[in-house]
């Protein structure tokens, strides 16, 4: 198949589209504006539905509508319209409905600036709304992996009836690759008894979606459900790249753009006879725990460091996978910040005399 060069966000969305996704409802916000701009051309052309919302609350209740009906439907914005959307994304995880959110990260906290930032991993990943909740969070590192990843998340989702979050940072956004994305023709979806598409007498069950339980038994059916699919969820969809660990003297943790510029800063301590290794979680939720504990306490490391465009967030995690046997250090970047591999390479060396 060949490659054609294309944007972070033109791409996540043909993605979608490829993946099934007929319905998008979205408001503007920098720096993923591209994704509507392109959902707005492509979607009538498939037979699909593009509407621009008044708002991200209207926008994320348009989501929960379609998701009820059945269909394949997403949103995406930036860091604050996330959190706009974070009470309806608790409905939908409580209504047991699947649908795919993209979040471009931004600097913040507040409006904070239009530039990327890795500062939205503890909304993600810590339930951003209310509730005992959680998503499926993907955190691609690059144009294709974000292809792949949005075609898998509209089938997990369908899977285990919960939205999914594709979480990346503005960079991977907007910076154009060359990329392969696979027609899906005519997607075959999933048979949804449970969706509300209409009810005649004798057909079936009546289908109710809800997330509003007034009896104190029902509410804990409900989230003892959904635990038991959290459960399952940790035990079969949890993914990880471990790069380079095999007898390393250190170990690097990072996700996104960042473990990009890990790499580059691996291999500039090769050349320095330094052995770093990297270990990415892809799954931020959930968390690749076993995973970043066996690379980090490996006989062979001393330390490890946590590298983040953000003040530190995801190291928290990295911390209690590692559960004391390893210093974890950490070093990033708020404010927008980009760390460059110069500057890791550093920190490891710095870590290594002291």
């Amino acid at each position: 198949m060949a490659k054609k060069l294309m944007k972070g966000c033109e791409a996540v969305a043909e993605a979608a589209i490829q993946a099934g996704c007929r319905f998008f409802f979205g408001y503007p916000i920098t720096p993923q504006n591209d994704i509507p701009e392109y959902m707005s051309a492509r979607m009538p052309k498939v037979g699909g539905c593009f509407l621009q919302a008044e708002s991200e609350v209207a926008a994320i209740n348009m989501v929960y509508g379609a998701a009820g009906a059945g269909a394949r439907v997403m949103t995406s914005s930036s860091s604050p319209g996330i959190s706009l959307k974070m009470e309806g994304i608790s409905y939908i995880a409580a209504a047991e409905l699947p649908c795919v959110i993209v979040n471009m990260m931004r600097g913040g906290p507040g409006l904070g600036s239009i530039q990327a930032s890795q500062g939205d991993y503890f909304q993600a990943t810590k339930g951003g709304g209310h509730g005992d909740y959680r998503m499926i969070v993907y955190a691609p590192a690059s144009v294709q992996e974000m292809i792949d990843m949005m075609q898998h998340a509209f089938d997990v989702a369908d899977k285990f009836r919960t939205p999914v979050m594709v979480l990346a940072d503005g960079i991977i956004g907007q910076m154009m690759e060359p990329v392969e994305i696979t027609e899906g023709g005519n997607v075959v979806l999933p048979k949804k008894d449970w969706a509300t598409t209409g009810y005649k007498t004798g057909e079936r069950p009546r289908s109710i979606v809800n997330s509003l339980y007034i009896e104190v038994e029902e509410l804990e059916e409900l989230t003892n459900r959904l635990q038991a699919r959290y459960r399952e969820i940790e035990e079969t969809e949890t993914k990880v790249e471990v790069y380079n660990t095999e007898g390393a003297e250190f170990v690097l943790c990072a996700y996104g753009t960042v473990a990009r510029i890990c790499k580059t800063a691996i291999m500039q301590l090769q050349k320095q006879g330094v052995k770093v290794g990297l270990v990415r979680p892809i799954t931020l939720w959930p968390f690749p725990s076993t995973a970043v504990h066996d690379a980090i306490v490996a006989d062979s490391v001393k330390k490890a460091l946590c590298v983040e465009m953000s003040a530190g967030q995801m190291v928290e995690d990295v911390r209690l996978a590692v559960d004391g046997k390893k210093e974890v250090a950490f070093f990033g970047y708020s404010g927008s910040r980009v760390p460059t591999a110069e500057e890791i390479a550093q920190r490891i060396l710095e870590m290594r005399g002291a």
